[in-house]
């Protein structure tokens, strides 16, 4: 698999519950389930992996960043805080992410750690691609009589 793609299955478990299975087989599979009372809430449901990833991805940043610049980083803790609403048609939508990064520092910040803070988030790529809006194709192709496997 290259950099520039990357897949994932999901195989229902259970009523709402899926089991995601991600393209490197070293990694432990992931359940999915939806909060209660739709779900039993198992595991996360994909709201809340959007916002682990755009936590992720934007701690991920801030360190790499951070560490090129040679800014001494002991921890980094990561807040999210979604948002639920409902958009013109009474759908429910995430409508904000808020993230809060907290890096523990060797030394008071820098001129470096300042120039990092000012461009680390450009370097995010789910956090900028959830800002531009991502283009989703969907395919539904039933199998009918094949029991689903």
């Amino acid at each position: 698999m290259s950099d520039s793609t990357f897949s994932l299955t999901l195989k229902q478990r259970d009523d709402y519950q899926f089991d995601v299975t991600f393209d490197d087989d070293t990694w432990p599979e992931l359940l999915l389930d939806e909060p209660e009372p739709l779900g039993q809430g198992a595991g996360p449901n994909a709201s809340r992996l959007i916002g682990a990833g755009v936590g992720n991805c934007l701690a991920a940043s801030l360190l790499f960043c951070l560490r090129k610049a040679h800014v001494d980083v002991t921890d980094l803790r990561v807040k999210v805080q979604g948002t639920l609403g409902r958009n013109e048609r009474g759908r429910l939508r995430i409508t904000h992410i808020g993230v809060t990064l907290i890096p523990s520092l060797e030394e008071e910040p820098s001129g470096r750690y300042d120039r990092c803070l000012g461009m680390f988030e450009d370097f995010c790529v789910v956090t900028a691609s959830i800002r531009k809006g991502i283009d989703v194709d969907v395919t539904v192709e039933p199998a009918v009589g094949s029991g689903g496997g």
